[in-house]
């Protein structure tokens, strides 16, 4: 009779957990669609969002997902084409009733489908850089890059540091381009800085001897290239070939070794604002960022035998921002999901330290920057900009 008992309790006990495990197996699925620039000129970009992002949701599922539901990723390759954005976007609304997108990968881009995801009442996490992404607030659009605004404040604080008064600009003519060349002319004249050449080019130009020609002729003192690639590698080494010897700032889509690499010798001495993946190593042991970036920067590497960048850092933030917005909410209904982001407070993120609010929807502060450099083919920290 006693074993008859034990062995019953011992049916009871697995019919219990059975039943425990198929529940939490019947959770529907998480849907968060990714709309990156795998391939084709912003592939920089893209190609380690997707890596990271990818790397996210496996590491996260074998943790048992997110409040017991599975993470699906469903990742589109835009090729950097806002026409192939926007197609990939009504895609996973309409299709694949996706919970969230996050990117794209370029402000071109985002730009083309925030409106879509504003009237379709689609949670966006870009990660793109340009501020109008976020400004003026869209009530369902996000991003993790730092702003073009900051950006700038940095170079310029830099600038005025090194006593540097006439400044060139060059700028591509994309999204990206376009959003930096405004906040640089809006905020030169804060600084006291005067801009004697302002040059836009061709995004997918390959020689740029002609407009830096133009820059060397006005007696700036300093240039500032606002751009992704190529043309982040190209104008390094064409104001080398011309003689320029003038300092060259970068804006902070700079931060992928592989455009020094592109550059070669080039690169020496640029001088560009960035987030503090690139330096983690060196930050202090109490900094609040340091444990996260080293595992993820070990993590990356190990899994793609490639070096971290800060592109795919955006990635990172995107993903885990909706993660967290989950979790808070408790919830996988889109409004509350949004209203979780919307308040999100002290998320220790690649970028810094997001603080969201209903006025704010990226959630950085200037001190989420360093300025860096390049010395010896490598990115290290510069202290010449006041904070």
């Amino acid at each position: 009779m006693r074993r008859r008992l034990v062995a019953a309790g011992r049916i009871l006990a697995f019919c219990a957990a059975w039943a425990c495990s198929a529940q939490a197996a019947e959770k529907p699925p998480i849907k968060i669609g990714a709309i990156f620039a795998v391939t084709g000129p912003a592939a920089f970009l893209g190609a380690p969002e997707a890596n990271t992002a990818q790397m996210l949701v496996d590491k996260l599922n074998a943790a048992g997902g997110v409040n017991g539901h599975p993470l699906q990723l469903i990742v589109k390759d835009s090729g950097g084409s806002p026409e192939k954005a926007v197609a990939f976007a009504k895609q996973l609304i309409e299709s694949d009733r996706v919970l969230a997108i996050i990117g794209p990968s370029t402000s071109g881009e985002t730009m083309q489908i925030k409106a879509l995801c504003e009237e379709e009442r689609m949670l966006l996490v870009s990660c793109a850089a340009a501020e109008v992404i976020v400004n003026p607030v869209a009530r369902y659009v996000f991003k993790t890059p730092q702003k073009d605004s900051q950006a700038v404040e940095w170079i310029y604080k830099t600038m005025r540091q090194k006593g540097i008064k006439k400044i060139g600009i060059v700028s591509s003519n994309d999204g990206f381009g376009a959003a930096g060349k405004k906040q640089l002319e809006t905020s030169a004249p804060a600084f006291e800085i005067e801009i004697v050449a302002n040059e836009v080019y061709d995004k997918a130009a390959t020689d740029l001897t002609d407009i830096l020609s133009k820059i060397k002729a006005s007696g700036a003192e300093a240039v500032i290239n606002w751009s992704i690639v190529p043309a982040q590698s190209i104008v390094p080494k064409n104001m080398k070939q011309l003689g320029m010897d003038v300092p060259l700032f970068q804006s902070h889509g700079f931060g992928n070794l592989k455009y020094v690499e592109a550059a070669g010798k080039a690169a020496e001495g640029i001088l560009f604002p960035c987030g503090r993946l690139l330096i983690a190593e060196s930050l202090p042991d109490d900094h609040p960022q340091k444990q996260l970036l080293l595992e993820y920067k070990s993590d990356y590497e190990k899994r793609f035998n490639d070096a971290a960048s800060t592109f795919g850092g955006h990635a990172y933030d995107a993903l885990m921002l909706v993660v967290k917005a989950v979790e808070k909410a408790g919830s996988i209904e889109r409004e509350a999901v949004r209203d979780a982001l919307e308040n999100l407070k002290g998320f220790v993120g690649t970028a810094g330290v997001f603080n969201f609010s209903p006025a704010d929807h990226n959630g950085l502060g200037l001190d989420s920057f360093e300025m860096l450099t390049v010395k010896d083919g490598k990115f290290v920290a510069c202290k010449n900009a006041d904070r």
